[in-house]
């Protein structure tokens, strides 16, 4: 009896159903720019206008390491990116995109009296009756492995000593700190030791607009999910929530497993993005939104537990296991990094023509 007994434990922990989390999955008001001026004309700096920040210092990332050799180490220092909002992307539905329409189409910080700096967003929708869609998301896929760290106001990097990352310590993009508790203060993009997804709450702001949303997650093995959420056809703040419907809420209606407690990685969700949706008989053109952030109810994955042994301590199976991850996730990311930076240097930067020299001032 007392080994049935034990058996049903190991059981309930491995499915952790009786021990609900909430945590913010994406807290824009945390993602305003703050750090990295941007170049400024002679004419603002004769106003003695504030240079504006282009990157936020929490998220940002250097993939100059990844660059190579043929770029100079001046290029390198300025191969830095983030998750503020202005860097992330709208793409458009293959069949509405055009040139005007993507111009019209991106993300800007907004300021919000309630809450400070939330994301907001402007999709330009074709106004002719065919169905279309937005994907809002983030400038690069959100890492779930970076150790936590320091970054100055140039955006350089300096990793934490045993900043970890994954199972090991707190990863970056999980928060910058910890609470009171001794909890992650989530809000970069990332929550671990996530099993079962209650629910899904989204703080966002409509404008009467009778289009869907739903919101994009990534799983720890790639996968991703869009679930529905509700329509934004109301005037102000609002809370909306997706409930799942596969949720099984009584312990005992559970299929109860038992899985082995090491060597596995702990399970974590990514925000992937934001999915626009707007019917063929719904209005077109313009699009406005703003979004303050993204909370989860889950279960835990695996409950945490007074070990007799430490078992990482003497294997290291998910510390290699991670710093593999990291550098796949460091190669992938930066690669593509590139290819943006590499555009954006060859990109024209002047808007109008120099003067055609007069006739009468050459012969001068």
């Amino acid at each position: 009896m007392k080994r049935i007994f034990i058996l049903i434990a190991i059981a309930l922990i491995a499915v952790g159903g009786l021990f609900a989390e909430e945590a913010v999955l994406i807290d824009f008001t945390k993602l305003g720019a703050d750090i990295i001026p941007e170049e400024q004309t002679q004419e603002e700096t004769d106003r003695g206008d504030q240079p504006k920040m282009t990157q936020n210092r929490a998220t940002v990332m250097d993939y100059g390491a990844v660059a190579g050799g043929s770029f100079t180490d001046e290029q390198k220092r300025v191969m830095k990116t983030s998750l503020a909002i202005k860097n992330w992307t709208v793409t458009l539905a293959s069949s509405s995109r055009n040139t005007s329409r993507e111009v019209l189409t991106y993300t800007d910080e907004a300021a919000s009296k309630q809450y400070g700096t939330v994301m907001g967003v402007r999709v330009n929708f074709p106004v002719e009756p065919w169905n279309s869609w937005a994907l809002i998301k983030p400038p690069f896929e959100i890492p779930a492995y970076e150790p936590t760290g320091t970054v100055d106001d140039e955006g350089n990097f300096t990793a934490a000593e045993g900043g970890g990352g994954g199972v090991i310590g707190l990863s970056r993009f999980e928060g910058p700190d910890e609470d009171q508790d001794g909890k992650a203060d989530y809000g970069l993009g990332v929550v671990k030791n996530v099993g079962t997804i209650k629910s899904i709450a989204v703080n966002v702001y409509g404008l009467n607009f009778p289009h869907s949303l739903s919101v994009v997650l990534i799983d720890s093995e790639g996968h991703e999910k869009t679930m529905f959420v509700d329509y934004l056809n109301f005037d102000g703040w609002a809370e909306l929530y997706w409930q799942n419907p596969a949720y099984v809420s009584q312990v005992r209606n559970r299929e109860l497993r038992q899985y082995p407690l090491y060597p596995t990685t702990t399970p974590f969700v990514k925000f992937g993005g934001f999915l626009i949706k707007r019917d063929a008989d719904r209005i077109g053109g313009d699009f406005i939104a703003y979004f303050r952030d993204v909370k989860i109810i889950y279960d835990k994955a695996v409950l945490d537990t007074d070990r007799d042994i430490n078992d990482e301590g003497l294997w290291h199976i998910i510390t290699d296991r991670e710093t593999a991850k990291k550098k796949w996730e460091m190669s992938r990311f930066g690669q593509s990094q590139i290819l943006n930076y590499l555009e954006r240097q060859k990109q024209a930067t002047e808007d109008t023509f120099t003067p055609s020299p007069r006739a009468d001032a050459a012969q001068e």
